[in-house]
């Protein structure tokens, strides 16, 4: 993992959000490129343009206008061109039934943001480890909600 450069792609609508993402992704010990789209319907827009290259994991902010990212993860999972992307569902919500559903429809991790910057990068490093490991290991509910 330590050679791999991860391409990540952020899909939320707050500005301050993927700032501080991006400033966090800066911070961490991690190869990475990250890109970002400010709605659903552009992250489906992004992800078939022909000469797109896929992102090894996208974090997927659940309230978004215009395509929410449930239906984004649904449309997402239901297209075999996209299925060896990680998907790590990135919400202000902790609600069982957000987690419930995000889980059954194919999403590999759900953090909860956190409002602290430390806590952010600890959860985003932890995140992008999760998501190589899932590819190989035994991945279940239990271990579906992120918290550090």
């Amino acid at each position: 993992m330590e050679n791999k450069t991860f391409r990540i792609l952020l899909a939320d609508d707050d500005e301050g959000d993927r700032l501080l993402f991006k400033d966090a992704f800066d911070e961490i010990k991690i190869r990475h490129i990250v890109q970002t789209v400010d709605n659903g319907m552009q992250l489906i827009a992004y992800l078939t343009e022909k000469d797109t290259v896929l992102p090894d994991i996208i974090f997927l902010d659940l309230n978004m206008p215009r395509k929410n990212g449930l239906e984004c993860l649904k449309e997402i999972r239901n297209n075999e061109k996209f299925g060896e992307i990680m998907i790590a569902v990135y919400s202000t919500s902790a609600a069982e039934k957000d987690i419930h559903e995000t889980f059954m429809n194919g999403a590999n991790v759900y953090i909860k943001k956190p409002h602290n910057f430390e806590l952010l990068k600890k959860l985003l490093c932890q995140a992008v480890k999760t998501s190589y490991r899932c590819k190989e290991e035994f991945f279940d509910r239990k271990n579906f909600f992120l918290s550090i």
